[in-house]
């Protein structure tokens, strides 16, 4: 039936909720979507009829990453769920795991004025939200102790305001976030790439990367960290923070965040970044002979586009803009997709297929 609801619900979802949903303001549906969310997670009603006409798993899909258990690949990206309110729904879906946030020191209203707009005939979304979010303490609150059935982790960035713009409070604000999660969550992401927020991403500089990551370090993490890394580096530039991150609790890599675009406000999403962010994907894993996990993110709107990403490093993978386009039951589509992928290429297990693509054209 969750292969069958998936396929049903995602035609009507292109074909027909799509375009109501797209007549309207494009944050204020996603305020309108979350609120859903957390209605259809709140009783075990709703969320077995999700689970039964969305949730497609499939046993060559698992795999076990930095110790955890992953049921399927496909991951719901940062940026969705900013305060944690929605993993309940999420697991019913389909995903295999969600990444909540991110989440600053202090809470956060992000940026003023119009700040996400939709781009039909480019697949992609133009954000600018700047981080808002409830803050550490409350949503910490909201999560601990609390069980699930997929893992989760916690997407980290400093406050978007002047004050932590400043290099020695910008590192204070996420070393405070980090040490009221230690013990929440089953991974850390170290966001120093949001395009958003005051004073840009200065900790994309390798110098500055590097003082950061040396604070951390000094919490004694014992989850696995990620790093969300900005697909308008350099090589030069990328090149530093791969071999600065040897040096210390860094356990992998999300390739990529949001792309700036030099004069517009905002970063984008979507098949705008696709390119950048695969090539940024393959580069890293080729670069570093898969010493580090690697999520892929940018683009994904198929389980082709998944299995690509795969075979170009990514152990994993993310989406939030192909949700909003393709609908809840593209979770379902993909992982079933992935099944099939692997039956036509003889492999046992998705774990077999990672950085195919990039061994194969060294």
């Amino acid at each position: 039936m969750s292969l069958v609801g998936s396929r049903i619900s995602g035609f009507f979802y292109r074909n027909y909720i799509r375009g109501i949903y797209f007549k309207r303001d494009a944050e204020k549906m996603h305020k309108s979507a979350v609120n859903l969310g957390k209605f259809l997670g709140s009783n075990k009603l709703t969320k077995g009829i999700v689970n039964l006409v969305f949730n497609y798993q499939d046993r060559r899909l698992e795999q076990k990453i930095l110790g955890i258990k992953f049921r399927n690949p496909v991951g719901l990206s940062a940026g969705f769920d900013k305060n944690a309110e929605l993993i309940d729904i999420m697991q019913d879906v389909g995903f295999g795991f969600v990444e909540v946030g991110s989440v600053t020191a202090k809470r956060c209203i992000g940026n003023k004025g119009k700040r996400l707009w939709r781009i039909p005939e480019k697949k992609s979304l133009r954000v600018n939200l700047g981080l808002n979010n409830n803050g550490a303490l409350e949503i910490s609150k909201r999560l601990r102790r609390r069980k699930f059935k997929i893992p989760f982790g916690v997407s980290i960035a400093k406050t978007n305001c002047k004050e932590t713009a400043d290099v020695k409070k910008g590192i204070e604000d996420y070393v405070e976030s980090l040490r009221i999660f230690k013990d929440i969550g089953d991974y850390f992401t170290i966001n120093i790439s949001c395009p958003n927020a005051y004073g840009g991403r200065p900790f994309s500089s390798p110098l500055l990367y590097e003082r950061l990551l040396g604070e951390i370090d000094k919490l004694g993490i014992k989850k696995p960290v990620f790093v969300k890394l900005s697909p308008d580096l350099n090589k030069k530039e990328l090149d530093a923070i791969l071999r600065i991150s040897g040096k210390y609790k860094v356990d992998g890599f999300i390739c990529t965040n949001l792309s700036k675009k030099k004069g517009q406000i905002g970063g984008f999403s979507g098949k705008i970044v696709e390119k950048k962010a695969d090539k940024m994907l393959r580069y890293v894993y080729k670069k570093t002979k898969g010493k580090f996990v690697l999520i892929g993110v940018g683009g994904i709107f198929s389980a082709e586009d998944t299995y690509r990403k795969i075979k170009l490093g990514a152990n994993l993978v993310q989406l939030v803009t192909g949700l909003v386009y393709n609908g809840p039951g593209l979770i379902g589509e993909i992982n079933a997709g992935l099944a099939e992928l692997l039956e036509k290429g003889g492999y046992k297990n998705i774990g077999e297929v990672v950085g195919n693509y990039s061994i194969k054209n060294n």
